[in-house]
């Protein structure tokens, strides 16, 4: 007789996800290793904090960091996001979802205080990004003809 599937609890998935979905554990937790998605977690999430100790260590002027910080910010933009979700969702559904042939379990205000948190954690992360991004994409535009005139003038 195979075992039963262990319980899934919602609250937990969804702090979870807002701790640490941007690595993908969320995932870990609710499909186990064998799902494909969790491993597309860990490397833009990694290339991000990468992008954030190049800013640290090499200044503003380095152009690896600003296309790499992003990737953090959308990543943990995802995760507060799908925190929300899984927060959100009835507890029947998540229960016929993520526990079928188990009763209904009332999850309480656990899920809501996540989707609480979860939303000024994404918005922030989300804003942040868009400001970071925009900025240094035109901060590139502006350089752009300044160096293409340095250019030109040492060349001829």
């Amino acid at each position: 007789m195979p075992s039963p599937q262990p319980y899934r609890s919602k609250t937990v998935a969804a702090w979870l996800t807002l701790a640490l979905g941007a690595l993908g554990l969320h995932r870990l937790y609710l499909y186990g290793r064998r799902d494909r998605l969790v491993w597309a977690y860990p490397l833009p999430t990694l290339l991000g904090l990468a992008g954030v100790q190049r800013l640290r260590a090499l200044g503003q002027d380095d152009m690896l960091a600003w296309l790499l910080i992003p990737l953090l910010g959308l990543m943990l933009s995802l995760a507060s996001l799908t925190a929300i979700v899984y927060a959100l969702t009835p507890d029947e559904r998540w229960d016929a979802r993520h526990n079928p042939g188990q009763p209904v379990h009332a999850t309480g205000w656990g899920p809501v205080l996540a989707a609480i948190l979860a939303l000024l954690v994404g918005g922030a992360a989300f804003m942040g990004t868009m400001a970071y991004g925009g900025q240094k994409f035109f901060e590139w535009q502006l350089a752009a003809p300044v160096a293409g005139a340095q250019a030109r003038a040492w060349i001829g």
